[in-house]
């Protein structure tokens, strides 16, 4: 039999993935009594099969990569990596799947965790069912968060479940390293496990439909990873899609539509995401199940006063760095409302996150690293700004040089000649990942061009790539 519990809350927060936590943390900070439910391990996607085991394999991966650039090191780091002491190293940032620490975060912030699966079952009413059957009712004063993030997208292929295919979780979490591997798909997960794998070993097949890696980022940077990835014996082959995959006798076999077939181990589809929004009592409220949730820029659900989707499940932008963002958002939202202050909901505005618009960040950790700011040249354009690409060689700074023998990489920036202003910025090569802050601060902070002749970077760095970018735009 089970027993049932109903407690009462200011907010009632549905996943305690980073996103969940923040949300948790803000509005605490506000002292708002809140709950979080979680039907996993409190930490989420991102600690566990994400952004933290991945940069944790490839981490090793780009640091001898970027050794064997350098003149009295690279011949001491030519032999293989430590694939057992690199898995070692994954499985100690995630806490080995342990999520003890994350919990006593969220008890340190005066939280109350729920353990089991949340559902909606009607306006500001969450009824979670625990591991042991038990149900408890949690009720919401002021408004519900809904942070369940996104899981991986598989095609409909048939016989697809009995080949037992990776998805994102068990590429970052393989406990060992397999021979062949198939990747299917270009983006960021296709490229860096692609990269991961090949280089702890695996012979790796990727299989991309499009006509080149990393859709969603200037052309050059997909081409300049592809070629780094063929460079490292990976079989990168674009305008390629996958019609059938069967399991033989242990051996994964996917046929192209080429007709070529493909032998793996392994076979890993990264080919989108869905929102988790299937089995949460979305029908309750009269949304959809499974649908991605509209939300406004204080990420309030449209029609529906209490409710907010932040992270993955707006599908406004699905990174944990910008999840957390509009969490801050969301909780500064969700106090002003509950305490009667004055939204400030204009662009920039504290409870607006109009950064998921206009400057939205992102690392790919490939080798070379590519990373991107704004809008391409191509979505300028189509938002009708008028604008003009600005492209240097990376190799022009010499902090390059210095960095590693024969550097190889692109910059851009998307100036708005309207405003002089930069509407993006993208920088592929060797540790740009550590650069792309400043081009999210002019972006963001719309610093005009003139202002950032006065931003002088330091000598010798890669920052000078900075300067570069600003001479040749003067010049053209």
């Amino acid at each position: 039999m089970t027993e049932t519990e109903t407690n009462a809350y200011d907010v009632v927060v549905l996943g305690a993935g980073p996103v969940g936590e923040n949300v948790a943390d803000r509005t605490r900070a506000a002292s708002l009594t809140t709950a979080v439910v979680e039907s996993e391990l409190v930490g989420g996607e991102c600690s566990y099969w994400a952004c933290v085991p991945s940069k944790a394999l490839l981490r090793p991966v780009i640091a001898r990569a970027d050794a064997r650039r350098v003149p009295g090191l690279s011949q001491s780091v030519q032999g293989p990596l430590d694939a057992s002491a690199v898995l070692a190293h994954r499985d100690y940032y995630t806490s080995h799947w342990k999520d003890d620490g994350q919990v006593g975060w969220l008890d340190s912030i005066g939280a109350d965790l729920y353990r089991g699966h949340g559902r909606l079952t009607g306006p500001r009413t969450v009824t979670v069912t625990g591991p042991d059957g038990d149900e408890r009712v949690l009720t919401a004063r002021h408004a519900v968060a809904v942070c369940t993030g996104s899981r991986a997208a598989l095609p409909g292929l048939p016989g697809l479940d009995t080949v037992k295919p990776w998805t994102s979780r068990e590429a970052t979490s393989s406990a060992s390293v397999p021979g062949r591997l198939i990747v299917v798909g270009g983006g960021v997960v296709a490229t860096e496990m692609a990269t991961v794998w090949q280089a702890l070993g695996a012979q790796v097949t990727l299989l991309v439909r499009g006509k080149g890696l990393l859709p969603r980022m200037e052309p050059f940077a997909g081409e300049l990873v592809a070629e780094a990835l063929t460079e490292a014996g990976a079989d990168v082959r674009t305008g390629t899609s996958v019609e059938s995959v069967t399991r033989e006798n242990g051996t994964v076999v996917a046929v192209t539509d080429k007709g070529d077939r493909v032998e793996g181990d392994e076979i890993l589809f990264a080919t989108g995401r869905a929102p988790r929004t299937d089995d949460i009592g979305l029908e309750t409220i009269g949304l959809d199940p499974g649908s991605w949730l509209p939300v406004d820029d204080s990420l309030r659900v449209t029609g529906h006063d209490w409710l907010y989707a932040v992270g993955d499940v707006n599908h406004r932008a699905l990174l944990t760095h910008q999840g957390k963002y509009q969490a801050r958002i969301a909780g500064a939202a969700i106090a002003a409302r509950a305490t009667g202050e004055t939204l400030l909901a204009e662009p920039w505005g504290a409870h607006a996150a109009t950064a998921d618009q206009a400057a939205v960040p992102q690392v790919v950790f490939t080798d070379p690293e590519a990373t991107a700011v704004g809008l391409s040249l191509a979505e300028a354009e189509q938002a009708g700004y008028r604008v003009r690409a600005v492209d240097v060689d990376l190799s022009a700074a010499s902090g390059a040089g210095l960095y590693a023998d024969g550097y190889k990489g692109r910059a851009r920036m998307v100036v708005d000649l309207e405003d002089e202003i930069l509407r993006g910025v993208t920088l592929v090569g060797p540790g740009v990942g550590e650069l792309i802050h400043s081009a999210t601060i002019a972006v963001a902070g719309q610093v005009p061009v003139s202002r950032l002749w006065h931003a002088v970077p330091s000598f010798p760095t890669i920052s000078e790539v900075w300067l570069r970018l600003l001479e040749a735009y003067r010049d053209s």
